[in-house]
């Protein structure tokens, strides 16, 4: 006969060896195997975990971080705004201070401009009085003979060229 159909015997003795193989695995074997798949399951479980908290760490240092750019943005911002505004102070300060001290240049010019002008105006008429004095003298120095006569007409002269310094003075 063949293995396709055993004897009764065969089979009996074959059911035998396998029960005890059953037994001894089950005696010895079975717990072996099924501590090492609890350790295994326990430790799977606990890298779960460590997992799970290390992704909750991650979540949370993501946050904190986001927090952060946002904190440092903000600061960011306030530090350009006040440099700006620092800018434009100095800036105005400098224009008003320019303006100021154009201004003051300007007045001096104005102020200097205008005593040169009355010095020029004075020594003009100073020079023309003397002009005027010397060219009379020769004119009168022919026509007038007589000292007296010289000096009452050169006082005549003088007299009124001051009265006209004095009008044009107050004109100016």
């Amino acid at each position: 006969m063949g293995l396709l159909q055993p004897e009764p015997g065969l089979l009996i003795w074959m059911t035998i060896a396998f029960l005890i193989v059953f037994g001894l695995l089950a005696k010895f074997g079975f717990p072996v195997i099924q501590k090492t798949l609890d350790e295994r399951r326990k430790y799977i479980d606990s890298s779960l975990e460590a997992a799970g908290e290390a992704r909750r760490r991650l979540d949370g240092l993501e946050a904190e971080m986001d927090g952060m750019r946002q904190e440092a943005r903000k600061e960011r911002n306030e530090i350009l705004k006040s440099a700006a505004d620092a800018r434009e102070k100095i800036l105005s300060e400098a224009r008003q201070r320019a303006g100021e001290e154009g201004e003051r240049i300007i007045a001096a010019a104005r102020i200097s401009a205008r005593n040169e002008g009355e010095a020029i105006v004075r020594d003009a008429r100073r020079q023309v009085a003397m002009l005027s004095i010397a060219v009379s003298e020769k004119v009168l120095r022919g026509r007038l003979e007589d000292e007296r006569a010289q000096t009452e007409l050169v006082e005549k002269l003088i007299s009124e060229i001051e009265q006209k310094g004095k009008v044009s003075d107050k004109e100016a």
